[in-house]
């Protein structure tokens, strides 16, 4: 599936960001805008089910495809987040990239997933969405807003799946794991062991799930060496 886009910037250097579940590329209207001023075109997309993108069957290994499908070219830097770092971790060694930023992937949250949770809160209220997430500032709850009236939520049937997925080993292009410290992935045996399998581990502090949402700045710290 050709995936809808949205861009930011014009500069020499190309970079590719991927959502996480229930939300989709306007997620990053403040990463991606950064990135663009530090010299890079930047390329969101809408994963299947989520923005403006088709709906269809679902599964980790379509939601790869497809980020395979729609960028051909060569990409400087890819990140992925949650639900879209496993997209990414599966189509990396099918993409012309160089490095890769994996922020709090959902392959750290383990098999269990409540998807009844998940599916109730496409209906949730602005004031749900600010109680859990208390970082965010008014347009960022806006977005939030607007990303799950557009979310097709029989995505979430597929969530299991993502879940049971583990880290790459040994990957073929530099990457790095951003761990968020007031997230499920924040355990030490994990970070450990994702260590051992040639990934660069960072650890966000006070950052929830959402790194580039709680913290922008502390999301750009934590991949120095990386842009």
């Amino acid at each position: 599936m050709q995936l809808n886009t949205r861009t930011w910037g014009d500069g020499g250097k190309t970079a590719l960001l991927v959502h996480g579940i229930m939300s989709d590329s306007r997620t990053w209207h403040r990463a991606g805008p950064r990135l663009a001023r530090l010299g890079y075109t930047v390329t969101a997309v809408d994963l299947r089910g989520h923005g403006s993108s088709g709906r269809g069957s679902y599964s980790p290994r379509e939601w790869a495809d497809d980020l395979v499908t729609t960028v051909p070219g060569h990409l400087d830097l890819a990140v992925g987040h949650s639900l879209g770092a496993v997209a990414l971790s599966l189509a990396a060694d099918r993409l012309d990239c160089d490095r890769i930023v994996y922020s709090d992937p959902a392959w750290l949250a383990g098999a269990e997933v409540d998807a009844a949770m998940f599916k109730q809160f496409k209906t949730a209220t602005r004031d749900q969405v600010a109680a859990l997430n208390p970082k965010w500032d008014e347009a960022d709850i806006d977005v939030e807003l607007a990303t799950l009236a557009d979310w097709d939520e029989t995505t979430v049937d597929a969530v299991g799946a993502v879940t049971a997925l583990r880290a790459p080993v040994s990957p073929r292009v530099p990457s790095l794991v951003q761990v968020a410290e007031l997230s499920f992935g924040n355990v030490p045996e994990k970070i450990e062991e994702m260590r051992r399998d040639g990934l660069v581990v960072r650890v966000v502090p006070g950052a929830g799930h959402t790194i580039h949402r709680d913290d922008l700045d502390g999301f750009f710290d934590s991949m120095r060496g990386w842009l």
